[in-house]
């Protein structure tokens, strides 16, 4: 098997191996400059590439293409068109043009768009992504595109990415050449994305309608055993898992997708795949695919994927670690502080524009992890709190420390660590421990973002923080714009030092689980969002509107159309959650609890009847029990719908939102609470769904 992956790996990918097997000299040439330096794309090159790649997709048993976008659902969408041409005998060609390739026209109005497309205004285009690779799935070509309204407004995920890494190339271009970088001519955004995920068997996922509608259990008493144990974490793999992962792999690597590391977990049932770095939009779309194909490749073993962030109660949820860096067209990570941190002025001063960036726009970074979903994670133990902050270890601290007091920081010997067994090797000591209830932490040549959920698109938190780093070089630039070379460095020392003064209120290297925490950060002005209808109303403040214009990443009307959707989708979700927890509980729960109340109330009258000296106490306690339970559920049902209605007719989405949040949820827990409490009384032969016990070990 080892002699096949690399044949196997990108076998599925137009590759620039393909391309240049396939194209003609000038025409690959061409592409590689557009590729590389965001050139524009001539159509006699999109007409060469375009028979290229319907030859290669031909020969490997495509018959349609696709246009593959990521429009503001969440998700990604596609259109498939075949490649026949009728010609004028009658018969078929396979035909496809550089103009197909390069333009679609599926329709816009049926996609969300916050108003920026009324129903009659249909048509919207998408527009070939050439830095990321074409690939083939399903017998079909797909092909990366952005999507757009008849008007240009874009209404996808990948456009403003795209904006964001150009804008950030920008800016630090500009600076390292400031700072005597000559040679660089790009700077790329790299990510590492890693998905943590829940396996469950397929048949139990489709008794339980909360896990088909909503992605996550609306009710359910605890099992006897979660991962108090802490003996699932890094276990090992189950073979029905084990045998999942293996084929998930081979499906990826296909794909030309990276994945590196998988393992067991903290919780019951949950995973976790991580893929090796790669260009942000084309991370973004690996992710994507990633997304879909694990849910595929579950079905395949009578199993179902569960992305949701909290798909159980009372054990972790999943999140999906952003890691984040920047990477010059000379192979240079700018976050590697090399072996002398506090020398090297290239490095400190990109560090200290992500902390800028981080402090002056934390609420936009809050607001790209927001969603229903994640709400029910985010400061949990398995996640960050809801409060921006960046951890960066003792060893950067100490060297901020030193730059913002005019200190020497002496140069830190590396620790040799010895275990204490002579035959296990002797290891250098990293410099600086790992963070878990960080949300933003420096993890040694990047940074890690915590705060994402897993269901959610990578591409929106590398949208802000792409463009807040921009904008904090951008302000570096301008103070050291005109400073000679000889005074270059005192120039940036001073810089650094008003930088550190001004946002080092942003670093906490402590607990933040911890309830001083959440004191104390108040105490610095910090953020603390709880929820996602707290946040959203920042993403249209007049500075984060700014931020975005000024670079071109949204237009102002772009801005207000993602912030209405956002709304939208959360009430949307939330009501589908409260409308499904409804259905589950009339028309399920309510009989077996019913049935079990009689069973126990005719047990207590034959003991009654014929064993009249036995004492009923504890038969008549239980009967009491299940009789007041009907009843607060029966009532607590009937004012959960009562109060969806009436957020049915809100016409505000964002007062919509927030009634959801503060209203509707609430009673969803109080239903909880008396459902879970009630289940762990009746026997699992009368529940007619499958129990957490059966869900998180049965595999």
């Amino acid at each position: 098997m080892n002699k096949e992956i690399p044949e196997l790996y990108g076998s599925m990918i137009f590759s620039d191996k393909v391309m240049r097997k396939k194209l003609p000299k000038d025409m690959y040439k061409a592409l590689r400059k557009t590729i590389e330096n965001g050139t524009h794309l001539e159509l006699d090159v999109a007409n060469s590439v375009a028979v290229a790649m319907k030859e290669w997709a031909v020969e490997n048993g495509a018959t349609h293409y696709t246009h593959w976008f990521q429009p503001m659902t969440g998700f990604t969408a596609e259109k498939h068109d075949s490649f026949i041409s009728p010609s004028k005998d009658g018969e078929v060609i396979m035909d496809f043009s550089g103009k197909e390739l390069v333009k679609g026209e599926p329709d816009a109005s049926s996609f969300p768009s916050g108003g920026l497309r009324a129903t009659f205004e249909a048509r919207g285009y998408t527009a070939w992504d050439p830095t990321s690779p074409a690939f083939i799935k399903d017998q079909t070509l797909y092909i990366p595109t952005a999507f757009c309204s008849y008007s240009g407004e874009a209404l996808d995920k990948k456009t403003p990415l795209l904006r964001s890494m150009e804008a950030l190339n920008e800016e630090a271009v500009k600076m390292l050449k400031l700072l005597g970088s000559q040679n660089v001519t790009r700077v790329s955004t790299t990510i590492g994305p890693e998905q943590e995920y829940f396996l469950v068997d397929k048949d139990l996922y489709h008794k339980r309608k909360d896990l088909i509608f909503c992605g996550r259990t609306l009710f359910g008493a605890s099992a006897p055993k979660g991962q108090e144990m802490e003996d699932h974490y890094f276990g090992s793999l189950k073979p029905r898992v084990c045998a999942y992962m293996h084929d998930l792999d081979i499906e990826l690597w296909k794909l030309g997708i990276p994945a590196k590391t998988k393992h067991n977990e903290v919780a019951p049932a949950q995973h976790e795949l991580a893929p090796v770095f790669d260009t942000a939009n084309v991370a973004v779309d690996h992710n994507q695919l990633t997304m879909e194909i694990m849910k595929k490749v579950a079905e395949k073993h009578n199993m179902v994927c569960l992305l949701h962030e909290k798909p159980f109660e009372g054990i972790n949820g999943s999140g999906k670690h952003n890691n984040w860096s920047l990477i010059t067209n000379e192979g240079v990570n700018l976050l590697n502080p090399g072996r002398t941190p506090a020398q090297n002025i290239q490095f400190l001063v990109f560090l200290m524009a992500v902390i800028k960036a981080v402090d002056d726009y934390a609420d936009l970074m809050r607001i790209s992890a927001a969603s229903a979903g994640n709400d029910h994670r985010l400061g949990g133990n398995e996640a960050p709190p809801a409060i921006i902050s960046i951890f960066l270890g003792d060893e950067l601290t100490a060297v901020l420390d030193s730059i913002e007091n005019d200190t020497y920081f002496g140069k830190q010997e590396k620790v040799e660590l010895d275990i204490g067994a002579h035959v296990l090797p002797h290891f250098v000591k990293d410099s600086t421990d790992r963070n878990r209830t960080s949300p933003f932490a420096f993890t040694g040549n990047k940074f890690e973002f915590r705060m994402l959920g897993s269901s959610a698109s990578v591409a929106t938190p590398n949208i802000v923080l792409n463009t807040a780093v921009a904008e904090a070089l951008s302000q570096f630039y301008q103070e050291l714009e005109g400073t000679k070379p000889e005074d270059m460095e005192h120039a940036v020392h001073e810089l650094l030092k008003r930088a550190i003064k001004k946002h080092k209120k942003i670093i906490f290297n402590g607990n933040g689980y911890s309830d001083e925490w959440v004191k104390e950060a108040q105490s610095r002005g910090l953020y603390n969002l709880v929820s996602t209808p707290d946040c959203l109303p920042q993403f249209i403040k007049e500075k984060n509107v700014k931020l975005f214009t000024n670079h071109h990443i949204f237009t102002r009307e772009e801005i207000f159309s993602r912030y209405e959707i956002l709304l939208e989708n959360y009430a949307k979700t939330v009501k589908i959650e409260a409308r499904t927890l409804s259905e589950m509980l009339t028309k399920d729960f309510l009989l077996a609890l019913d049935t079990y109340a009689g069973q126990t109330a005719k047990h207590a009258s034959f003991k009654k009847a014929f064993l009249p000296s036995l004492p009923l106490v504890s038969e008549e306690a239980l009967v009491t029990k299940l009789t007041n339970t009907y009843t607060e559920l029966t009532e607590g049902i009937a004012k959960l719908m009562a109060l969806v209605e009436e957020a049915d007719q809100i016409t505000d989405m964002y007062a919509m939102a927030t009634f959801c949040q503060k209203n509707i949820l609430g009673q969803m827990e109080t239903l909880r609470l008396l459902a879970n409490a009630a289940e762990a009384l009746i026997p699992d032969e009368l529940l007619p769904y499958p129990t957490y016990d059966q869900l998180l070990f049965s595999l």
